[in-house]
């Protein structure tokens, strides 16, 4: 029996094979617990594995990699078009074996632990910092209700939420002012939980090589170089930077019929995430950037003259992500004017 690729499509705990011949016919159609997959895998002599690119799967492929195979991960949307038929795991291996093999498919390239590690601390962050964006935003409702407005921005709430709180003078009720005093209490330690994150973040920064180079790109520090390393690793799985900045939404979206091409707004694809702290690095650029000492300087005035503002963003977070790609992919470190 010849065996050519193999699909798995992953659950919790069971998990469905299916194995094609060279021909594509089914060879193998299979379903396993995750000890009884590894068992069956480690004796099997395939081409590939593929699957895709979900919780779990970037675990499951580095064990298939310790067994000496080539596992491919695919974005799910990319395997939708070679499902037949009603959809069911095994159909959906079937699917995943099929794509694997296409030579125009994309690819996911499988985290290590310290990736993981460090996307995980991302996420936890960024859930951290909309809690605490709701938490400000109900202190404030609360204190409306009771008439009494505080300035729009955290740092003015926290500075006069104290004298609130011991003015006996104002509209607020015994019990409210408890309510108050317990959610100011949770602000600030979500504000320690943050600073602790964020420390710990930029010390990372500091001893990765690769993040070192990045920050040293305007608008880039250690936030974003850690996002950005923890999801497309040394960024060797794009071919170009146009890729890179194609795979997080920041190019126009097309619409093309009659071989006449419509561009529109960004595609907003991708990494949402990472797409945010570029457009955000790219704020700061824009506005503070001392363009007279970048090679780039130049093509801002001009994109400034002709854009509207948040335009004019977007397409300097794009150039950013094109920097970062080289210099992921180069080893070099940004020369500001090469």
């Amino acid at each position: 029996m010849q065996v050519h690729s193999v699909g798995i499509d992953i659950g919790k705990t069971v998990f469905h094979l299916v194995a094609l011949d060279e021909q594509g016919n089914i060879v193998i159609k299979k379903r396993f617990s995750r000890s009884q997959l590894l068992h069956c895998t480690s004796n099997l002599a395939t081409k590939v594995i593929g699957m895709e690119a979900c919780p779990g799967a970037h675990y499951l492929a580095r064990a298939l990699m310790g067994q000496g195979h080539e596992v491919r991960l695919m974005p799910g949307e990319y395997v939708k078009p070679y499902v037949k038929s009603n959809k069911n795991d095994f159909v959906d291996a079937e699917a995943i074996a099929e794509a694997v093999l296409r030579p125009n498919m994309r690819f996911v390239a499988p985290k290590t632990d310290a990736q993981l590690d460090m996307q995980a601390m991302h996420r936890v962050r960024d859930r951290w910092i909309g809690r605490r964006t709701a938490l400000i935003n109900q202190i404030r409702g609360f204190l409306l209700e009771r008439g009494i407005p505080v300035r729009t921005g955290a740092e003015h709430l926290r500075k006069n939420l104290p004298g609130i709180l011991e003015d006996g003078s104002n509209a607020l009720t015994p019990r409210s002012r408890q309510l108050l005093a317990e959610l100011r209490q949770e602000l600030q330690q979500l504000d320690g939980k943050l600073e602790e994150v964020t420390k710990e973040i930029g010390r990372l920064a500091r001893e990765d090589e690769a993040c070192r180079r990045l920050t040293g790109i305007p608008g880039i520090g250690p936030i974003i170089s850690t996002a950005l390393t923890a999801a497309v690793g040394n960024g060797s799985g794009f071919r170009k930077g146009r890729d890179l900045a194609a795979w997080l939404g920041l190019v126009p979206r097309q619409h093309s019929s009659g071989g006449k091409p419509t561009l529109l707004g960004i595609s907003k694809r991708g990494n949402c995430y990472l797409r945010k702290l570029f457009i955000e690095g790219a704020r700061g650029v824009f506005a503070r950037l001392n363009r007279s000492q970048h090679a780039f300087g130049r093509w801002m005035d001009q994109l400034e003259s002709r854009k509207p503002s948040n335009l004019a963003v977007v397409a300097v977070a794009n150039k950013l992500v094109r920097i970062a790609w080289a210099v992921l992919t180069s080893g070099q470190p940004y020369r500001a004017l090469a």
